[in-house]
């Protein structure tokens, strides 16, 4: 009779319970979405993703290490829309060294859209002089059109020595170009006025220093995004994603040094990508790698 009554209570008990577990689950898997693959084995080690403005529902995307002078015009679906060629620095065998992270936003003209890479990496902290590249947004002709178009360069060097960093970011409220860095158990903020001249030289201006709990190389910072309003920041390592929400025009250094809200992230197998949607309302992010998925968060 007792036997009867527990098993009256434990098959209730562990149907609830696995419902829960089962609502659970998919209130996990409701929070990223696979929106497609990155086609083709060109696309292996994307290391960068900015959403475009004049193109709507276009991305830029780019490799790292190793690839040419070039960056790539995608769908959400992962569809390739066009390669854009730009030329790099005659010193460097394929025109650049290893461009970690890309941005869209203002430049020199008013009401034109620009393309940042940052071509930012330098894993043993050796280099002289790191570029960032400006590029007036290209025209997309698709599919898979071939693109050459040119770029500004500008030179930067930091004001305390030679560091490794994968993330660039612009501000379109203050007008200025960020580099975090990537190595060190905490990673330093550093910015430049977006209005240069092609082929200037400066030097970086330091402005804080984050520290992120967690176990290196796992916490080193690998890319990052401000959204095209200037209101949201968000950064990424390989386990974790932060967000920070902007308020009464605070500097985004600024912002960035106050405790962030830690989104729910899906790992990657090596996730080096993160970029807002041109709204604000979610954010993409990606791996290294051929074929790799291409994830959406829902943010608002």
């Amino acid at each position: 009779m007792i036997l009867l009554k527990r098993k009256r209570v434990l098959v209730p008990l562990v149907i609830v319970l696995m419902l829960i577990a089962a609502f659970a689950q998919k209130i996990a898997k409701d929070k990223e979405t696979i929106t497609g693959y990155l086609h083709g084995k060109t696309l292996d080690e994307t290391s960068g993703i900015a959403a475009s403005t004049d193109h709507p529902g276009i991305y830029y995307i780019h490799n790292d290490s190793g690839d040419t002078s070039r960056f790539f015009a995608i769908t959400p679906k992962g569809e390739l829309k066009a390669t854009v060629y730009y030329k790099g620095e005659a010193s460097e065998r394929l025109g650049v060294r290893d461009v970690e992270d890309i941005a869209v936003g203002p430049g020199p003209v008013k009401d034109k859209s620009y393309v940042y890479l940052g071509d930012i990496g330098d894993n043993k902290a050796v280099r002289k002089h790191l570029t960032i590249y400006r590029i007036e947004e290209p025209s997309i002709v698709g599919p898979d059109s071939i693109k050459h178009i040119n770029a500004a360069p500008l030179y930067v060097k930091y004001p305390d020595g030679a560091k490794d960093a994968e993330t660039l970011m612009v501000d379109p409220i203050e007008q200025l170009l960020y580099i975090v860095s990537k190595r060190k158990n905490s990673v330093f903020v550093y910015t430049t006025p977006l209005d240069f001249k092609a082929n200037d030289t400066v030097t970086l201006t330091k402005r804080s220093t984050l520290h992120f709990s967690g176990i290196p190389p796992f916490k080193w910072i690998t890319a990052g995004d401000i959204s095209k309003d200037g209101s949201q920041i968000l950064l990424r390592n390989y386990t974790s994603v932060y967000y920070w929400k902007r308020t009464a025009n605070m500097p985004v250094w600024e912002v960035m040094t106050q405790k962030p809200v830690k989104l729910f992230y899906k790992k990657e197998k090596q996730g080096e990508a993160i970029g807002f949607t041109p709204d604000g309302k979610g954010y993409y992010t990606l791996s290294e790698g051929i074929g790799e998925p291409i994830y959406y968060y829902h943010l608002q």
